[in-house]
């Protein structure tokens, strides 16, 4: 207990905050974990959409006569 409580009177009113990270930057930890989930799953949507496709115009199109690939 008696470290948190110097911690405490170190900090002041920023205690119990979350950090941000860095100083002139006001995104907190939690934020930015956000964003890295949420870029990480877009990026994966766009490689399943792209295999998708190039599927459809490699495979399946000249299976039915669209894109004559030669």
């Amino acid at each position: 207990m008696g470290e948190a409580k110097r911690r405490k009177e170190a900090l002041g009113d920023k205690y119990g905050q979350e950090q941000t990270i860095l100083p002139w930057l006001p995104i907190t930890k939690s934020q930015a974990q956000m964003f890295y989930k949420w870029t990480t799953t877009g990026a994966w949507i766009g490689i399943g959409l792209m295999v998708a496709f190039w599927l459809i115009v490699r495979i399946i199109g000249p299976g039915f006569g669209w894109w004559q690939v030669q």
